[in-house]
């Protein structure tokens, strides 16, 4: 085989009718297969994970509309190269011709003096702009050139979509319609491949490089799994798989739903996420969605991040699950998150009011004799240690901020500010 191209390459689909996946966007009636109809095609950006056929798209864009083509990545490409890329771009265009196409591969690594480059050249229609990302672009591509493109997401592929996509290898690949090949089983293919197109054909031409030319390709569980000696979990700490499964994690727990946060636990801890991160998630979540409705459950997540500095891998992911658990079932309140968001916000609106006289500090006779501190009521001195008297500005009294939630904790909360506030609370 080492005379060939790698199969990814060798499989590299030509046309829209040899695409495989993507039906939302080239299926009959979609957005995509329009443009191709009608020939006319806008500035886009395709967001997408790895392998899930950006590149391949563009380039059928370019070919199936006659366009030239010109590729840039902006791993090795500088403001420089974008600058001779639009200058040929613009050479090659006679008349009213259709505008080339320039492709930008991992367009969110492009700094944002390379992406103004790019502006005049989209807004004055002397290029198409197609730009491939792993990354939401809406926080890696500069606004003015996110609003001249329309962006459209591809999603992994599924397992039909791999399961065509291997149909057609048998099929048509020069090399591999010679061969006699069996597909045993497909589970450790498919989880491995993680809905990556050139990830799954990487693994089948790994699979088939370790029988000799004569013998009979076998593809099931366990040659697959003895071959990769990987770990299949799909997890990249810097970038948008970390924010989705980190959410989820948080979510499950706000939704009390132990399973699902422990398994995108498991999910951060097979993918090498440090620690520290998870513990700092799980202090935020008792803080804001546990809060008052269990105080232990702050408490406990801050013995859990000093737990793990001492302790370490592997041993913390236990910690890590009993934490997890323990404020994936507690009962939640958001009543102090909501309270501090109402205060900043009425502080936004109210502006620097001034405080009260009988709150201010008195530490000089001259702010005594202007009566700063002059009605203030100590409690201790009164019964219960408690005695009624306002302390917010005189401007905004008797609004009230904090409204405890429905849980035993916060009715005895409110059981006691009933009895000391009577009217206020």
């Amino acid at each position: 085989m080492n005379e060939y191209p790698p199969l990814a390459e060798r499989m590299r689909p030509k046309s829209l009718d040899d695409y495989i996946g993507q039906q939302h966007l080239v299926g009959d009636g979609a957005v995509l297969r329009k443009m191709f109809e009608t020939g006319r095609i806008s500035s886009i950006i395709l967001w997408g994970p790895p392998g899930v056929g950006k590149t391949t798209l563009a380039r059928i864009i370019a070919n199936q509309l006659e366009r030239p083509f010109y590729v840039l990545s902006a791993v090795s490409s500088g403001v420089k190269d974008v600058r001779e890329a639009i200058e040929k771009a613009k050479n090659s265009r006679f008349f009213n011709s259709a505008s080339p196409i320039l492709f930008i591969d991992e367009i969110h690594r492009f700094s944002k003096s390379q992406q103004d480059s790019l502006l005049g050249a989209v807004e004055e229609g002397t290029v198409t702009l197609i730009g491939a990302t792993t990354e939401n672009p809406s926080f890696e591509v500069i606004s003015p050139l996110l609003s001249r493109c329309q962006v459209y997401v591809l999603e992994p592929l599924e397992n039909k979509d791999l399961m065509n996509l291997f149909n057609h290898i048998i099929k048509n690949d020069v090399v591999l319609n010679k061969r006699e090949l069996q597909l045993q089983e497909d589970e450790a293919l498919f989880r491995f491949a993680g809905g990556d197109a050139r990830k799954f054909l990487n693994i089948i031409e790994l699979v088939c490089n370790s029988f000799n030319d004569d013998e009979t390709i076998i593809i099931n569980n366990q040659n697959v799994t003895t071959l990769l000696q990987q770990n299949p979990a799909q997890y990249d700490k810097n970038g948008e798989m970390h924010y989705d499964i980190i959410s989820a994690f948080i979510k499950s727990i706000r939704g009390s739903d132990p399973d699902g946060a422990v398994y995108w636990l498991a999910r951060m801890v097979e993918g090498g996420e440090d620690p520290k991160f998870i513990a700092r998630r799980l202090i935020i979540s008792a803080a804001e969605d546990i809060g008052l409705a269990n105080p232990n459950a702050l408490l406990l997540a801050t013995n859990c991040f000093e737990a793990i500095k001492m302790v370490g891998w592997p041993e913390s992911r236990i910690i890590l699950s009993e934490v997890t658990i323990y404020l994936a079932t507690s009962p939640k309140s958001n009543s102090a998150y909501m309270a501090i968001n109402q205060a900043q916000e009425l502080v936004r609106n109210t502006g620097n009011l001034p405080v009260p006289l009988h709150l201010r500090n008195a530490p000089t006779k001259l702010m005594k004799k202007l009566d700063y501190g002059k009605e203030y009521k100590y409690a201790h001195d009164y019964e219960n240690n408690f005695v009624e008297q306002e302390f917010l500005p005189e401007k905004i009294k008797g609004k009230r901020i904090w409204s405890p939630q429905s849980n035993p904790q916060e009715s005895k909360l409110q059981e006691r500010m009933e009895q000391l506030w009577k009217r206020k609370y």
